[in-house]
């Protein structure tokens, strides 16, 4: 591909930070922390929250007002009469991450270099809204962090920088996305400063490499015993800790959670059958071998760890998961 230098960016822009969820927060931080000029905060409106059903504020809005920063909360950020907002306050960067929503052209001409978005993924792999989950789900032994510059378009726009992170094989979601999210505030760091001294130049995405991170739902995780032990797990581990895969047993929709490969290919077994159980989790025999869960939740109950589990609602060697009664 070829490398395009760009221009240089002012020695201390002024930038808006768009985000929304717990992964932005601590790349906002540290541009406060490290001086940036932070002019406005832009998230998403508040949202329902749990079985109160009341607003409430993104992490990102908590932050950016601990911060004393001004926060604005648009519908649509690219309608016409948010873009006047913008224009106003004449920002020279609109940083990106994990926002929300796809930005249109007459939002990303506004800022006098344009944006930058920081992506959960080594782009044009994982497109989309659910790059780290599907990275898991897909068993990669390997994902990072994408700095691209923005352009109209679900993440296509041409690489600025990239950290490529190793998936250990008992990595959930959750996990990596925390260690993401502590990464990519040293990465926007370096990637803005690399920037500033007119260091870095973009590549644009190559199109055949391309992937799409599909949004994850409460409807994604249904575990099909007679698959691998490994993709079995993957998909375990993916969605862990939301919404968690899920299976059947005694009538009743079991959770499972913190899953890893335990045997594969030497011993014969059922798909879905309980092979037994221990402190350390439940043993769940596969197509190919048998999986440890480590963590189990009933729906309705709170996740527990499966010796305390098990405790409660016994699953005897034999039983056989995935049967509706």
């Amino acid at each position: 591909m070829n490398q395009i230098l760009l221009r240089p960016m002012p020695a201390r822009p002024g930038v808006i930070f768009m985000g929304t969820p717990d992964f932005a927060v601590p790349s906002l931080e540290a541009l406060v922390a490290n001086n940036h000029r932070v002019q406005a905060v832009v998230t998403q409106p508040d949202r329902p929250k749990g079985r109160s059903g009341k607003p409430a504020p993104s992490p990102v809005k908590q932050t950016a007002e601990r911060l004393g920063l001004e926060v604005l909360q648009p519908e649509r950020a690219s309608d016409e009469s948010f873009c006047r907002v913008i224009q106003a306050i004449a920002p020279d960067l609109l940083v990106v991450i994990a926002f929300g929503q796809i930005l249109k052209k007459a939002l990303l001409n506004i800022p006098s270099w344009g944006g930058l978005n920081v992506h959960a993924s080594l782009l044009p792999k994982y497109r989309g809204a659910a790059p780290i989950a599907r990275a898991i789900m897909n068993d990669e032994n390997e994902t990072g962090l994408t700095a691209m510059r923005m352009t109209q378009g679900l993440d296509r726009g041409p690489i600025l920088t990239q950290e490529k992170v190793f998936i250990s094989p008992k990595e959930t979601a959750g996990q990596l996305h925390d260690r993401l999210a502590r990464m990519a505030a040293p990465f926007l760091l370096k990637t803005l400063q690399g920037l500033m001294d007119n260091q870095v130049s973009e590549t644009p995405q190559d199109e055949a490499m391309a992937s799409y991170a599909a949004k994850i739902d409460r409807n994604t995780g249904g575990i099909l015993w007679d698959r691998s032990a490994t993709q079995i797990s993957a998909l375990i581990r993916g969605l862990d800790p939301w919404p968690g895969a899920y299976t059947t047993v005694k009538g009743k929709t079991l959770k499972l959670f913190s899953s890893e490969v335990m045997r594969v290919g030497d011993i014969k077994t059922v798909p879905g059958r309980i092979h037994g159980y221990s402190k350390e989790g439940l043993l769940v025999e596969t197509a190919d071998g048998i999986i440890r869960v480590s963590a189990l939740q009933l729906a309705g109950r709170k996740r527990l760890g499966a010796w305390e589990f098990l405790r409660g609602f016994p699953l005897e060697s034999g039983v056989l998961l995935g049967k509706e009664k």
